[in-house]
């Protein structure tokens, strides 16, 4: 197969892009560094939970538009699709960035269009283009660089990236134009053109106001514990005004967007950025909290009836109804409690993954079943409308959804 498409990435973003773009009969070539994803997608199948994307990749691979390899090859447009992790004190690490981008210089050519869709710390398109350059003199001119966030929900990925509108920033006009064309084939959502550093910053600023509107809400629920008032009731009521919509409080932010790219405002901007800084402190401060309270509930259970609680920690994922574990603030809590404990006395749950590399999973309604504590830490179908004795004591992280 000759390529017309280049993904390097195959993760929870890269894939499904990838995915999309082949079944539209355009020949794809997804490039990964582990052997065992393109193993599995050359046989058709995934290595991640996504509603639908295993039908739309098995298709593309039996039809031949769509390969993986761990080995990039020559195309016409390149997708840069790879983590950028933190390192230090949560400086933004565009290592990932750089090392596909020198994977893929030698292969560029006269009208080719390379794209960045990683999320990145302001100026990165501008970093790759001169590096680009720095190796390649003469594409100067010659080439298309520019920048297209994903902006998609997890559990809904194949739709959104359909649907959903793009920001598209060019390092100039023809790039943006080129990349506007490209998107044009496979994308219903508008497509929005602007510049490079301002698409870049778009992705960033909108998972910090959404990282600050959850902030306020856990916040509440700090409040509310404390002065004895059911939070759920006091967000509903308060809703009701026309022009509030409070979010749901939760155990923390995770994934790979809202709990990381505030960070990459913050670490560039640090004086500028109080706001945003403080939400993240809040966020990470209400998983410490979640842990200090299951913890006291524990020691209230020991003292009431002399034995150690068997407790329940009902989820694992970053949010409701994925097997994503990124960033999440449900390990995190999970971790914090089994440190210098008993693991016999604790259940540990997460409906959406078979197996996990530390904890032992335990079936949803055999936790319910055998736990003294129960502590709802994701919001997963599953959980929402169980039967639950009145003799166990429930801690309700998750959501306003109804336990009876």
């Amino acid at each position: 197969m000759n390529p017309e498409v280049v993904t390097i990435g195959l993760g929870y973003i890269g894939l499904p892009t990838s995915a999309l773009i082949a079944s539209h009969g355009t020949n794809v070539l997804g490039v990964d560094i582990n052997q065992k994803v393109v193993d599995t997608i050359n046989q058709g199948k995934i290595h991640i939970v996504e509603p639908d994307l295993d039908e739309i990749v098995s298709k593309a691979v039996s039809n031949g538009f769509f390969k993986a390899s761990t080995k990039a090859s020559s195309a016409d447009v390149y997708l840069i699709v790879v983590p950028t992790p933190f390192k230090g004190n949560h400086e933004p690490d565009i290592s990932f960035v750089e090392a596909a981008t020198n994977g893929i210089i030698p292969l560029l050519k006269k009208g080719d269009l390379y794209i960045i869709e990683s999320t990145s710390p302001i100026g990165t398109t501008d970093k790759m283009q001169k590096l680009i350059f720095a190796s390649r003199p003469e594409l100067e001119g010659a080439i298309h660089i520019a920048y297209c966030p994903e902006r998609v929900l997890p559990g809904n990925v194949m739709y959104e990236l359909v649907e959903n509108d793009r920001v598209i920033g060019g390092v100039d006009e023809a790039s943006t134009k080129k990349a506007i064309d490209f998107y044009g084939k496979y994308v219903k959502g508008e497509l929005h053109a602007t510049n490079a550093k301002t698409a870049e910053m778009c992705k960033l600023v909108e998972n910090s106001s959404r990282d600050v509107q959850i902030a306020f809400a856990n916040e509440l629920s700090l409040i509310c514990d404390k002065a004895g008032i059911n939070v759920w009731e006091l967000i509903n009521l308060a809703n009701k005004h026309p022009r509030v919509n409070i979010l749901q409080p939760g155990c923390g932010v995770g994934g790979h967007c809202i709990a990381v790219d505030p960070y990459f405002l913050v670490s560039n901007y640090p004086m500028e950025s109080k706001i945003i800084g403080t939400a993240r402190e809040v966020n990470n401060y209400k998983s410490f909290w979640c842990v200090e309270k299951i913890q006291n509930t524990k020691l209230e259970f020991e003292l009431k009836y002399g034995r150690n609680p068997k407790t329940a920690l009902m989820g694992l994922a970053f949010k409701p109804n994925i097997d994503d574990l990124r960033e999440s603030p449900s390990k995190y809590i999970a971790q914090k409690v089994l440190q210098n404990s008993n693991n016999e006395n604790y259940f540990i749950v997460e409906p959406n993954i078979e197996s996990h590399s530390v904890y032992k999973l335990t079936d949803y309604k055999e936790a319910i079943e055998n736990a003294d504590i129960i502590v709802f830490l994701v919001a997963h179908d599953e959980f929402k409308g169980l039967k639950i004795d009145d003799t166990k004591i429930v801690l309700n992280f998750a959501g306003n959804f109804i336990v009876s």
